[in-house]
């Protein structure tokens, strides 16, 4: 059946201008002609207008003429319409030569618009999925448009949040460096304090141990009647005195550890740019043992001040005992 598209009168109007120039009508020249249109509808139309043209070749002229001129026109379409059939003999076996031709080339135009309207299919298939894939790509270009947009902002937003926070962390770290220079300011005066606390007790036990030990050999010297009970008293006191220097000798331990607790501490503040937590941590951990220290000290230096105020109020008895007595004659 003749597609819709290309109709009969235009396949006419195409085979007129043919013969117009003079040109054989063929399926091929009728579509140049035409531009468009199946084979298969153009063989149709083409074989309707010689089955037309072969019965209407002995009518003459239909056009409304003049009686005058209708009647020589008459004898010129007998006179032409001989001729014609003597002319056209030749082309009639030459035209039915090239219908067969036609015919055989149109079956084979058919099988081939049959591909190429399978082709044509599977071509509009692929378009039809192409189109839709680009569909689908431009929507996820503009979703990958977006995100990246987004993405910028964020960007942006955290490029500004790490800027406020290195300016945060730049004063952190000034106030830290004060706090800290304060801090080991204060843990200087407190360590030359307590070296002057403890160079003046050292002193004092100094003093003490110096003012018993004469008195000891003074007491020795004027009580030798009183040997053993001296002796005794001497002995009571030299074991107090050792402990006294035994104590005396923990106290300095504990003071070079409360130097050495304190460099530990110093050297642990001066890595505070790399580990923070560990720095606060030891410093206060150094803080506290060096309180603890320092609170020891100040309990043992109450212990030996308590200690020396007894032996001190023994002296004293002795001498006021020693001074009731009379003093034995002075031998060489």
């Amino acid at each position: 059946m003749a597609r819709s598209g290309v109709q009969y009168e235009d396949v006419q109007r195409a085979i007129d201008t043919l013969l117009q120039r003079q040109e054989t009508p063929s399926v091929q020249k009728v579509r140049e002609v035409l531009g468009t249109g199946s084979f298969t509808t153009i063989s149709d139309h083409l074989r309707e207008w010689r089955a037309r043209r072969e019965t209407n070749r002995d009518l003459p002229p239909t056009q409304a003429l003049p009686e005058a001129l209708q009647s020589a026109m008459s004898e010129l379409w007998a006179s032409a319409q001989e001729s014609a059939h003597q002319a056209l003999s030749h082309y009639r076996e030459e035209a039915d030569r090239r219908v067969a031709e036609a015919q055989e080339m149109a079956g084979q135009a058919r099988r081939e618009a049959e591909d190429a309207a399978q082709r044509e299919s599977a071509l509009a298939e692929q378009l039809h999925r192409a189109q839709a894939r680009l569909e689908e790509l431009g929507a996820l270009a503009s979703r990958v448009e977006a995100e990246r947009d987004q993405a910028r902002e964020a960007e942006q937003r955290l490029r500004q949040e790490r800027e406020s926070r290195q300016a945060e962390l730049a004063q952190l770290r000034e106030r830290l460096e004060t706090r800290e220079a304060a801090h080991q300011q204060a843990l200087a005066e407190q360590a030359a304090a307590h070296r002057q606390q403890l160079a003046q007790e050292e002193q004092r036990h100094e003093a003490a141990e110096s003012r018993l030990m004469a008195l000891l050999d003074e007491a020795r010297q004027q009580r030798q009647a009183d040997d053993k009970q001296h002796r005794e008293r001497q002995q009571r006191l030299e074991a107090r005195l050792s402990r006294l220097e035994s104590q005396l000798e923990e106290q300095r331990g504990l003071a070079a550890e409360a130097e050495k607790a304190r460099q530990e501490a110093q050297q642990q503040a001066d890595r505070a740019g790399q580990q923070q937590q560990a720095e606060a941590q030891a410093r206060r951990v150094g803080e506290e043992r060096l309180e603890a220290l320092l609170d020891a000290r100040g309990s043992e230096n109450a212990a030996l001040r308590g200690q020396l105020e007894v032996l001190q109020g023994e002296l004293a008895a002795l001498q006021a005992r020693l001074a009731e007595r009379p003093l034995p004659p002075f031998v060489c």
